[in-house]
């Protein structure tokens, strides 16, 4: 708008300073006059002034020409149509003729203005497009253009500038690839077309270039990829597969989908066409010393045989053909020794050699083959397993059944290889037993109490059960197959037989609490699991309830002392011992009865004062005269023997009467301890009395001694000062004159060692001075020889110069030297013709030829 016009032109500063009406266009500055009678925009250019007129609106103000400079170019939009002067054409009402929606582009000119509607395309001037060598550009044709259609594809190759048009777009900047030697580029065709060697190539083509150097791909190619050489070694080999059928590098036809392996004897490095595909690198496979595989689906005639397999055995190395896999991965060959074989199975009839004949084997046949040797299975037989001697200590055995006939049986104490049909068997046992033999080697009294036994890991159940007894037990294991018990005594070691099982003892015990070890609670069944019995002498302990005559209930805990009456080697009695599988519970609660029994007929007052016999009463009972206790309890059923009982505790149940009791108890205590307190009391007060007398007597005694010794003090000290006052004045004297006969030895020892020192260091700086004197004398002899020496060699080096000197130039030349100057001179003073004559008294000496030479100077 007109407003916007006077803002900008206001800001540019480019209007007349006198009116808005004028402008003052520089140099190569133009501006856009609107007339507004026939709507017609004209251009004015500069260097001018122009005021405007009233009719007329500035549409641009003045601005600068647009300037390109060398080797560049820009596009205008809009362009005016131009004659063949290159002037704008005009129409009938003086307006410039526009191509509307045309472009146009110029190149270096002299600056120029643009007309109404014409624009600079993006408003940039760009550089011309520099294309070096090995590069180009791939162009497309937007109309028709030099004989080329519209959408025709062709390239510019450098080096060279590429002159833009607006017919021609440019697609994109290509550049030559670099084919390294050995590798190769893809290239598929995107079109029918020839390549570079003149093959014809249909669209979607794929194929390799490999000639070493730079490549630029025609329009009509697209570079896939960069090959790479696949490098073949002795130890890397390729699994190829071809997409079609081709004949490769190596000159073979292949098939579509035929899979092949390429080794380095094939070729040391190889690049894959795009008729192939690479499947995975093959590594060499390495069968060693002793080393042995079995590859399956073997090729043969060039193909893999499905399900063949064949042993290969080291030291050998090879690479697996497609299909072919190592079953079982590289295997070791069985290196036996003599305490070694291998148990073999036949899985298909075959022979095996034996002691130099054949044996024929049938399928499922097992067979051994004993060491030293070295075994390389076939493939028809399957190695079971590797065997080896199993040597057994006395007390050692092992359990072997025979897997043709079930039988069982044992071996001990020797050495034993396992036969052809002869495996391991593992003996079962019951969880209680198990947990025994983890446990074995602790005490008895240890897992009556709660089993902290040492744990030990699982066992071998193929190895004979064995269980160590400890001292002064027995045992009593059962054959089920014979029906019959035998009895083991401890301290032994029992070794269980195929058929032979423990027989598990279940006793009565209390629960025990780790925070309460000494805690008795009532007995119940089946808390010990044991599998042999502990002979005694031992204890046990029992709490329960009884009741008095006078309904008095009381809390007892007793303890028994007991032992089983089994003499060592008596089988009979010991097998009583098993007839009560709970002898513990059973001996406590007949125990139990008799005391209840006993209590309930006497009062409480009379248990408080004869418990003890009460209670021996009713558990030993009484002798015939019915006064004495008898001294044990005798079980005839198994053999045990109660042979003492203790009251631990003994207290009411009921709180009143236990209270009472506790109070008449605190009473009787009171009285006991005031009467011990009054006695030791006056024990106290008479051993005090005798104290003080033996303490006054003994001060008295003191003080005498003190006396005594307080005398012989005071004669001493009378006699030492006597002493002390004559003794000092002698002493002093003595001190006197001892010190002048010190200080006049020591004054004439000085000056005798002052006189000694002064010789001495006279005597040594005489030495000094007469060794300094020769020291100087002889290296001054020393410099003046080499002073000598170095002159005479001087004059010689001198003589040998000149004499080489002079051999060098000759007699003769020097001889003409010498007249050289002399003569010249003459001459020169002869050919002057001076004549003249000189005379002289014949004193001084007159150098003639220096003369002439001045003569000579000054003439010249």
């Amino acid at each position: 708008s007109f407003a916007t016009c006077r803002e900008i032109m206001s800001r540019r500063g480019d209007s007349g300073t006198g009116s808005e009406n004028v402008y003052r266009l520089k140099p190569d500055h133009y501006m856009h006059i609107l007339d507004n009678n026939n709507n017609v925009t004209r251009v004015l250019t500069g260097p001018r002034t122009y005021t405007k007129l009233d009719h007329e609106t500035i549409t641009l103000p003045p601005t600068p020409m647009i300037q390109i400079p060398p080797r560049h170019w820009c596009t205008i939009s809009n362009p005016v149509v131009r004659g063949d002067d290159g002037k704008p054409i005009l129409d009938n009402l003086g307006a410039t003729k526009v191509r509307l929606g045309d472009n146009e582009i110029r190149f270096e000119q002299p600056p120029f203005p643009l007309y109404p509607d014409e624009v600079v395309l993006n408003g940039t001037i760009s550089a011309l497009t520099i294309v070096p060598q090995y590069e180009g550009l791939k162009l497309k044709a937007l109309r028709p253009v030099e004989n080329r259609a519209a959408g025709e594809v062709w390239q510019f190759l450098g080096p060279g500038t590429y002159i833009p048009r607006i017919e021609v777009q440019i697609v994109e900047r290509i550049k030559a690839a670099v084919v390294k030697d050995g590798t190769a580029l893809w290239l598929r065709a995107i079109c029918d077309t020839t390549d570079a060697t003149g093959t014809q190539r249909l669209a979607g083509e794929n194929y390799l270039w490999r000639e070493p150097g730079t490549y630029m791909p025609s329009v009509d190619e697209e570079i896939v990829d960069h090959v790479s050489p696949q490098i073949l070694t002795q130890s890397k080999a390729l699994h190829l597969e071809a997409i079609r059928n081709f004949t490769d590098a190596l000159g073979k036809k292949r098939a579509a989908g035929e899979q092949w392996l390429l080794t380095y004897t094939d070729a040391e490095e190889y690049l894959i066409t795009p008729d192939e595909k690479k499947l995975s690198d093959i590594n060499v496979t390495v069968v060693g010393l002793n080393q042995y595989c079995i590859v399956e689906n073997v090729w043969k005639g060039g193909k893999a045989v499905l399900g063949k397999q064949e042993i290969r055995e080291g030291p050998t190395s090879f690479f697996l053909n497609p299909g072919e896999k190592i079953v079982g991965g590289i295997q070791e060959v069985y290196v036996l020794s003599s305490s070694e074989a291998v148990l073999l199975q036949a899985k298909m009839a075959t022979e095996s050699e034996e002691d130099g004949k054949k044996v024929p084997r049938a399928p499922g046949d097992r067979w051994m083959i004993y060491g030293p040797r070295t075994f390389l299975p076939p493939l028809d037989v399957k190695v079971v397993e590797k065997r080896c001697n199993i040597p057994l200590a006395a007390n050692e055995g092992i359990y072997i059944r025979d897997q043709l006939t079930g039988q069982i049986r044992t071996i001990v104490g020797q050495t034993y290889m396992l036969k052809a049909n002869e495996a391991l068997w593992e003996k079962p046992l019951p969880d209680v037993v198990e947990k025994q033999l983890l446990k074995q080697g602790s005490a008895h009294s240890e897992y009556i109490e709660g089993g902290k036994g040492s744990r030990r890991s699982g066992r071998d159940k193929s190895k004979v059960v064995r269980y160590q007894l400890p001292h002064n037990t027995v045992c009593q294991v059962y054959d089920f197959k014979s029906r019959s018990q035998r009895i083991v005594f401890g301290p032994s070691m029992v070794m269980l037989g195929p058929d032979e099982e423990f027989t598990i003892l279940s006793l009565s015990g209390s629960e025990w609490v780790a925070g309460e070890p000494n805690v008795v609670r009532p007995k119940q069944p089946d808390m010990i699991k044991a599998i042999f019995l502990f002979l005694g002498p031992d204890t046990m302990s029992d709490i329960f309830n009884v009741e008095t005559a006078d309904h008095t209930r009381l809390s007892l805990q007793l303890s028994y002392n007991w032992y089983f009456d089994v003499a060592a080697g008596d089988d009979e009695a010991a097998k009583k011992c098993f007839n009560v599988p709970d002898f513990v519970g059973d001996a406590c609660k007949a125990v139990a009865s008799r005391v209840r029994g006993r209590v309930a007929a006497i009062t409480f007052d009379d248990f408080h004062k004869n418990s003890a016999n009460v209670v021996r009463a009713a558990v030993f009972g009484m002798e015939k005269d019915g006064k004495t206790i008898r001294s044990e309890l005798r079980f005839p059923s198994n053999g045990l023997v109660l042979s003492g009982v203790d009251i631990q505790v003994a207290e009411c149940v009921d709180q009143r009467t236990r209270d009472s009791l506790q109070k008449s108890v605190k009473l009787a205590i009171e009285i006991t301890i005031a009467s011990q307190e009054a006695e030791a009391r006056h024990k106290a007060e008479a051993l005090e009395q005798t104290a003080k007398g033996q303490l006054e007597r003994q001060i008295i005694t003191d003080k005498s001694s003190c006396e005594k010794e307080r005398k012989l003090l005071l004669e001493l000290q009378a006699e030492s000062a006597t002493i002390e006052s004559t003794g000092g004045a002698k002493a002093e004297a003595k001190a006197n004159a001892a010190s002048s006969s010190i200080d006049g030895k020591s004054e004439v020892e000085q000056a005798q060692l002052q006189a000694d020192a002064a010789a001495e260091l006279a005597t040594v700086e005489l030495s000094n001075l007469t060794a300094t004197r020769e020291a100087n004398i002889a290296h001054q002899s020393v410099l003046n020889k080499l002073e000598i020496d170095k002159q005479r060699e001087m004059a010689a080096i001198d003589v040998g110069k000149f004499s080489k000197a002079v051999g060098a130039i000759g007699k003769e030349t020097i001889a003409s030297m010498a007249r050289a100057g002399p003569e010249m001179q003459a001459r020169m003073l002869k050919g002057l013709g001076l004549q003249g004559y000189m005379l002289t008294d014949g004193n001084s000496p007159i150098n003639l030829m220096n003369t002439a030479q001045s003569m000579v100077g000054n003439m010249a």
